[in-house]
């Protein structure tokens, strides 16, 4: 090197390749160390929900039409992805556009569970041949990583090489070790993979002609699995949404944050808010923080809540955890929902509500008047009063209240309804529930579906919600 650089060569020349050197060095090693899979593919739009698409968590997937569409797209654009469907439990690998291998899902996360498996199109982020949980103190062989902390994987075994049991899941995907190493061997970083659970539900409602005697500015009143819509009025009209802000603030604590990590409160979280409940000092766990945030709509707790990530970051993730949903007319300003900058439309809630429904259910239900205590033991506030229009009614999901002085009142809610079904049938059993019209030979059931409305600029949302509930179970039930 020294005869080198006394060699009469200039300084910039010996810097610059150098640096070049260097570079080439990276990019060889990468390459060789990991190859990386660039997919470029069209997608069929959605224009019922009205979806952009982005890489990410994505509610339309669980249309089974709809997720037929873009299967049957990436296998004529002779794509190379995964395809796991969670509803018939396969992985598929894809290669050029065929199936070169098929195995089964042996574990998921459980529907309705902290760590349930999002539907959505990711990418391989990372491959990890012995992926070692910190969280669940486990390792799991042959992993492959996507949406932050899934994985698809091999059977976990404890650090003494013990299996896990065949109950356990924390919410990854979970294949045999054989089946995960073979296709760890097959899939460069980088590879799409597909997730559904296509649990789309079709339905036999009959539009009315009849409305609602309600005067908000704005709302949308839907089935949650098929879509149809019951009532709305300006649904895509870009309101202020107040505190159901919280909700996307939930949304992104869960998906990006430790349930369990725990944070100092500090003199800047003591902001305005209708129940004070924080103290400087305190060190709290995100899982204590969002019962207030979600019963009581804390303006503290969202607060708080977002420095786990730092403010600022945390408002970029709600607005790109929006934008994956397809909440295209929404913006975020703040985590509280306080900023009158913080705008969407009826149209784009009820699709965080199906995200919510359909993926993360216990925020839901953590705005009902239920406590889960069997998760992580005992909350740490246990005198809150939950504000709630229908936290008391037995059908209600969950949901979220907001206002102010921008927004009016906002509402969202979601309900399990038992809606009327009627079929042609020439008998029926003593026994059953179902009414008989024996003139018509109609058959009136009822099935469980889940609903949502969403209510934006209202002068009362607590009756705006009420007499829109009772005129869709006048109508429909």
């Amino acid at each position: 090197m020294k005869n080198f650089f006394h060699a009469g060569v200039p300084l910039w020349i010996t810097i610059l390749i150098l640096a070049t050197v260097s570079a080439t060095f990276i990019v060889v090693f990468i390459e060789f160390r990991n190859t990386i899979y660039n997919a470029e593919f069209t997608l069929p739009t959605n224009t019922q929900l009205g979806l952009t698409y982005s890489y990410g968590s994505w509610p339309a997937l669980d249309n089974a039409d709809y997720y037929s569409q873009v299967l049957d797209q990436f296998v004529v654009q002779k794509a190379t992805f995964i395809n796991a469907n969670l509803s018939t439990m396969t992985l598929r690998f894809y290669k050029d556009g065929a199936v070169l291998r098929e195995m089964p899902i042996l574990a998921k996360g459980k529907p309705g569970s902290w760590w349930e498996t999002p539907a959505g199109l990711y990418k391989v982020t990372d491959k990890i041949q012995s992926d070692f949980s910190s969280f669940a103190h486990v390792y799991s062989p042959w992993a492959l990583a996507f949406q932050g902390n899934f994985l698809i994987h091999g059977w976990p075994y404890y650090p003494d090489g013990t299996p896990v049991p065949a109950g356990y899941s924390g919410g990854c995907i979970r294949l045999s070790t054989n089946d995960a190493k073979a296709l760890y061997a097959l899939v460069p970083v980088g590879t799409p993979i597909l997730v559904s659970s296509a649990d789309f539900m079709a339905d036999d409602f009959h539009e009315q002609m009849q409305t609602p005697r309600i005067s908000p500015e704005s709302f949308l009143a839907a089935d949650l699995k098929s879509n149809f819509v019951f009532a709305e009025k300006n649904p895509d009209k870009k309101l202020p949404i107040a505190s159901l802000t919280k909700l996307m603030t939930a949304l992104v604590a869960v998906e990006y944050v430790n349930i369990e990590n725990t944070i100092t409160i500090t003199p800047d979280m003591i902001v305005k808010t209708s129940i004070p409940r924080l103290k400087v000092g305190q060190e709290l766990s995100l899982y204590d923080l969002l019962q207030p945030l979600l019963k009581e709509s804390s303006n503290e707790a969202a607060v708080a809540i977002s420095h786990f990530l730092g403010p600022n970051y945390f408002v970029r993730l709600m607005n790109h955890k929006a934008a994956a949903i397809g909440m295209t007319n929404t913006r975020f300003a703040d985590s509280s929902g306080s900023d009158w900058n913080d705008v969407s439309t009826a149209h784009d809630l009820f699709m965080l509500a199906q995200y919510l429904y359909n993926n993360r259910s216990f925020i839901l239900k953590m705005t009902t008047k239920d406590t889960d205590s069997t998760v992580y033991g005992p909350v740490f506030f246990t005198n809150l009063q939950n504000v709630n229009v229908f936290a008391n009614d037995l059908s209600f999901v969950g949901g979220k209240v907001g206002m102010n002085g921008g927004a009016s009142g906002t509402i969202l809610s979601v309900f399990m309804e038992p809606f009327a079904r009627s079929v042609v049938a020439s008998t029926t059993d003593n026994n059953s529930s179902t009414v008989t019209d024996r003139a018509a030979g109609a058959v009136t059931s009822t099935i469980q579906r889940p609903m949502a409305f969403v209510i934006l600029g209202s002068d009362d949302y607590t009756q705006d919600g009420r007499d829109l509930l009772a005129w869709i179970r006048d109508v429909y039930q």
